[in-house]
């Protein structure tokens, strides 16, 4: 059984829920979000709390998705309260980013410069040419647009250069000696 899904989420005065037959949408002062819902998870809305649990309350497996829903939902309105922020930081002699006309322009040491085309759910700046600074109400993906530009140069343990994100830490290994 999951300890997570028991919990209530406390929804916030600014927050509005909706639920409709299989969608969530909670409405903040950044935005708005849906989610659609499992088919075997039930959600009640009472008073300012949100209470999920699954339609079979001895299956385990629907409890793990209903745990799931919880944190999905929980980082729903934290998203439309405070919004995520993910920092990028570019190491490297050369190495740079700039953005224009919602695309991300980077010259990361290929023959080409790297361009991606910033969905419309993050807002993102450099604030100087070796910081990507991203921000969105919506977790999932902010996280994976995060990932998918550090994939094109994660750090090299070696040098140090590359794309990483600001908390992350690289130790630089020693080079084999003769």
């Amino acid at each position: 059984m999951s300890r997570i899904a028991r919990l209530p989420i406390f929804i916030p005065k600014s927050v509005k829920v909706k639920i409709l037959k299989k969608n969530i949408i909670i409405i903040g002062q950044y935005g708005e979000i849906n989610q659609l819902i499992n088919k075997n998870i039930n959600i009640k809305v009472n008073n300012n709390n949100i209470i999920i649990s699954p339609f079979k309350e001895n299956c385990n497996k629907l409890w793990a998705i209903a745990g799931t829903m919880r944190s999905i939902i929980n980082n729903m309105i934290i998203g439309v309260t405070k919004k995520f922020t993910k920092k990028l930081i570019i190491t490297g002699v050369g190495y740079r980013a700039n953005i224009s006309q919602k695309v991300l322009i980077m010259s990361l040491g290929f023959s080409h410069q790297i361009k991606i085309k910033i969905p419309e759910a993050i807002f993102a700046e450099c604030t100087n040419s070796n910081e990507i600074i991203l921000s969105s109400v919506d977790k999932q993906k902010i996280g994976q647009f995060a990932a998918n530009i550090r994939n094109y140069k994660i750090s090299d343990p070696y040098k140090g250069k590359g794309i990483r994100y600001s908390y992350e830490i690289i130790k630089i290994k020693e080079t084999k000696k003769k």
